[in-house]
């Protein structure tokens, strides 16, 4: 929006969340609520409604015939088992694009180069290896942030940056003089 887009939508997959914990949601679970953030806030003031559209589903993406982006095709879908999504009938829709961009939240890093590497992973699909040495199962091999902890705050990820750079310096070195947090 703030490189001045015409129109601007957001398509959430799930039901829109209600304005208080239901409850099926009890503390201390995380309130899942209506949340309207700064961006937000920024789309509805320019274009006079929020941007989220909520059970939806993205079924193809078009272009225009000569490999750029031209839009995508959408369906909206039944919830009420939530482990059954269905496809409701006759909802489908085209929407015009010239740019789209996916945010799916995190599931792990990318793996095709650390398969090729062998490099173990934890039960949540990121890189195994302990905070402090940030070695990794294979040798020479160091891991750190998000690919080694999971999704995070940046701040982590620079502790844990700085925290690999010292352990790396070790390793090549023997010791090192690089300031890092325990």
């Amino acid at each position: 929006m703030r490189h001045g887009c015409k129109s601007l939508v957001n398509f959430e997959l799930l039901p829109k969340p209600p304005e208080t914990r239901a409850p099926d949601n009890p503390w201390p679970q995380w309130p899942r609520i209506y949340r309207v953030d700064y961006g937000h806030q920024e789309v509805a003031a320019k274009f006079g409604q929020d941007p989220r559209v909520y059970r939806i589903l993205s079924k193809e993406f078009l272009d225009d015939g000569h490999g750029n982006v031209a839009g995508v095709r959408t369906v909206e879908v039944d919830l009420t088992k939530p482990r059954d999504q269905q496809e409701i009938p006759g909802t489908e829709k085209t929407w015009k694009a010239d740019l789209i961009l996916l945010a799916m939240g995190f599931l792990g890093p990318e793996q095709y180069v650390s398969d090729l590497l062998g490099i173990a992973y934890d039960p949540r699909s990121n890189y195994q290896a302990q905070h402090g040495p940030f070695a990794t199962n294979v040798p020479k091999v160091f891991a750190a942030g998000d690919c080694r902890r999971g999704q995070s705050l940046v701040v982590w990820a620079i502790n844990e940056g700085r925290g690999a750079a010292r352990a790396i310096d070790v390793f090549l070195m023997g010791k090192s003089t690089l300031p890092a947090p325990g």
